[in-house]
């Protein structure tokens, strides 16, 4: 029997400041149901996908700021959403921004945890590519993520699911070859990744019309030169003023994009993965433990 895994992207439409977390838990778990109903073996949701995509403006107040994070997962807000995945007996990757105690300091992350089909958590990632600046930038549009969150310090760990070998990725990461390199390298077979995009970006008007080629683009050369399976959620339409892009997929090894979302609004796309797919690119594109050249790979890792 060919090994296989039915991967479900819980893309989710805007999720505005004034939302409550319980209206949001409500609407993942709606959409893990919707997935589950599907056949799903495991779903993913977007990056931050409890809060509104905050770091388009400067806050100043740090109470504020915290209450967009998680000091414990589950809470008592989300915990609904780990009982659903119990019920249903569909694990989940999500989202969220953390907040922990490390080093005797608060620390603040942009994470994506791992839950298993019987609610229990599985491992983490933190985001390792922090894009934006600190300070708003005249003429480039506002991201703040370097304000709120701390680089990952995690790794890019790849953890058991059901016998197949899962790695995490969010957002920014995405776009970077390492990312998917790495998990290539440690196991994966499958990366799950959220994301939160601008559909425009105040400074480059004139690539607007290249915003969703240039999304899918990385993705899909990722997951051709990786020999991986690539699920990626986004948030996406008009939240808190700012539109998001969307274009939720599932990519496989061939790189070519299995299914896609079509709407900007909540929507679940389902594919059942063919693992054994990726042995077959190695055979034909990428025998990486024959072919690689890492002595003569040094500057990548010497030099920024």
């Amino acid at each position: 029997m060919a090994r296989c895994l039915t991967i479900a992207v819980c893309q989710t439409g805007p999720i505005q400041r004034s939302a409550t977390r319980a209206e949001t838990v409500g609407r993942l778990v709606h959409l893990l149901e919707r997935a589950a109903s599907a056949g799903a073996e495991i779903a993913v949701f977007p990056e931050m996908a409890l809060t509104t995509f905050f770091p388009r403006w400067r806050i100043d107040d740090q109470a504020e700021i915290d209450a967009f994070f998680e000091a414990s997962m589950p809470g008592p807000e989300t915990q609904r959403l780990y009982d659903a995945a119990a019920r249903l007996k569909v694990g989940f990757a999500l989202g969220y921004c953390e907040l922990t105690q490390e080093e005797g300091r608060t620390r603040h992350f942009n994470t994506m945890d791992l839950v298993g089909p019987d609610g229990a958590f599985i491992g983490r990632y933190r985001k390792m590519h922090v894009p934006g600046s600190s300070e708003p930038e005249e003429g480039t549009t506002t991201h703040l993520e370097r304000r709120y969150f701390e680089p990952g310090n995690l790794g890019f760990p790849v953890f058991d699911y059901r016998g197949v070998r899962v790695g995490l990725a969010i957002c920014n990461d995405r776009r970077w070859p390492e990312t998917y390199r790495m998990l290539c390298l440690n196991g994966a077979e499958v990366a799950l990744l959220g994301y939160n995009t601008p559909l425009l970006l105040d400074e480059a008007p004139a690539l607007a019309h290249l915003r969703m080629f240039h999304n899918h683009l990385p993705m899909q050369a990722g997951a051709y030169q990786n020999t991986l399976w690539v699920a990626a959620a986004a948030k996406a339409g008009l939240e808190d003023g700012q539109m998001l892009i969307g274009g939720s997929c599932i990519i496989a090894p061939t790189g070519e994009i299995a299914a896609q979302a079509m709407s900007l609004d909540d929507e679940v796309i389902v594919h059942r993965a063919d693992l054994e797919l990726i042995e077959v690119c190695r055979k034909v594109n990428f025998n990486f433990s024959l072919y690689r050249r890492p002595d003569q790979y040094r500057r990548i890792s010497e030099s920024v």
